[in-house]
């Protein structure tokens, strides 16, 4: 069993007898255990864009962070994301930090989102290898996560577009978080 924390309601990770779901209706920052989390904390206020984002709390990112640290398991944010140097997690390449945790960069248009989308997996609790082991490549983006120029024919993706998360991404997250126990006996 594993965590599924600031998820969006009815979303991938809801229906699922190996995942217990956190929305904003349960409110994730409650969240203290006991199994491993897959964590996937508002981005607006730790984005490029952070000075228009009035609606996400942006406590949330280094709550999601300390659970990541306390029981194991993933957090994903967007490439970039201000989150990593502010609650001082190591950028991919990077040593591991205290915790053991490291981050590493994926593209979720390999596990089959509509955009490139960038993402910085943070992972504490499990082997690099087995984390890679699982990596994906290619894929073919039929959008763009940002509006206005920017040099691309691909259309700009809507809101729910840019923000859902892709089953068999999830799936990857869920495998990562699982391995969490089994690498810890």
């Amino acid at each position: 069993m594993i965590a599924a924390l600031y998820v969006e309601t009815n979303g991938v990770y809801f229906g699922r007898a190996d995942v217990d779901p956190w929305d904003v209706a349960r409110d994730a920052k409650r969240y203290e255990g006991p199994w491993p989390v897959v964590a996937h904390p508002p981005c607006g206020p730790w984005s490029r864009m952070r000075f228009l984002c009035t609606k996400q709390d942006p406590t949330c990112g280094p709550r999601a962070v300390e659970q990541v640290r306390a029981f194991g398991g993933v957090l994903e944010h967007p490439a970039e994301s201000t989150l990593f140097r502010h609650c001082l997690m190591p950028f991919p390449g990077e040593l591991p930090d205290a915790w053991g945790g490291r981050t590493f960069l994926v593209r979720q248009v390999a596990w089959g989102h509509a955009c490139e989308k960038p993402t910085w997996l943070y992972v504490v609790g499990v082997s690099s290898d087995f984390v890679r082991a699982r990596f994906r490549s290619g894929g073919r983006p039929t959008h763009r996560v940002t509006s206005g120029p920017g040099g691309s024919q691909l259309p700009s993706a809507h809101r729910k577009l840019r923000s859902a998360t892709p089953p068999a991404f999830a799936d990857f997250l869920i495998a990562i978080a699982s391995r969490v126990r089994s690498e810890a006996a």
